[in-house]
């Protein structure tokens, strides 16, 4: 599946309906959706514990806080990309405090080029990070998956006195000759054994 055919989540915080209006526009032409729109920091925080979004745009200040913490705490979620417009006399202050912490800034007044400009990076992030958490689950699995056949082994060791060479080959005979993964053998000797 290529970029084009992708479907973006996105959660708008802006208490500005003319930019909500514009913002929406521009994220139904890059093929996002949901689009979800609230006015506040209270509303995003409600929407966010909901569900997850691949993309958080922040438009500050908001109503009731400037949205900087907000972004921050977004953008601390493994897999959501946090855009945040910030007026021109805030915009240095809070870039600096929130650039470490991954979140995108653009300083307003945007330009429909820069937005999408802006956009278009936010995508290349996402999936980049939709790739490492796919290689941090399948870490993840692979480490689960050890720590059961060690788990199988030792009680391979302390219930049938086998030495370690012997339970791991008693495992892998069990898993080619039934052709089941090894998992699934180390989880019968841990239920036959416990």
């Amino acid at each position: 599946m290529n970029l084009e055919e992708r479907v973006y989540s996105v959660l708008v915080v802006s208490a500005a309906e003319k930019v909500n209006k514009a913002l929406c526009s521009i994220l139904t032409l890059a093929h996002c959706s949901p689009i979800r729109v609230v006015t506040n920091v209270s509303a995003a925080k409600r929407a966010w514990n909901e569900r997850s979004f691949d993309f958080v745009i922040i438009n500050a200040p908001l109503p009731d806080d400037v949205g900087a913490g907000l972004a921050v705490d977004i953008a601390a979620a493994q897999s959501t990309v946090v855009l945040l417009l910030l007026p021109s006399e805030i915009y240095t202050i809070v870039r600096e405090k929130t650039a470490g912490e991954g979140v995108f800034t653009l300083g307003k007044p945007v330009s429909h080029a820069a937005f999408s400009t802006a956009l278009d990076w936010m995508v290349c992030i996402r999936e980049k990070l939709g790739k490492l958490e796919k290689k941090t689950l399948s870490i993840e699995e692979k480490m689960e998956e050890i720590r059961l056949v060690n788990r199988a082994k030792w009680l391979l060791i302390s219930k049938l006195q086998m030495d370690e060479n012997q339970a791991h080959r008693y495992l892998e005979k069990q898993a080619m000759d039934r052709c089941i993964p090894r998992r699934d053998v180390a989880k019968e000797i841990i239920k036959t054994y416990s």
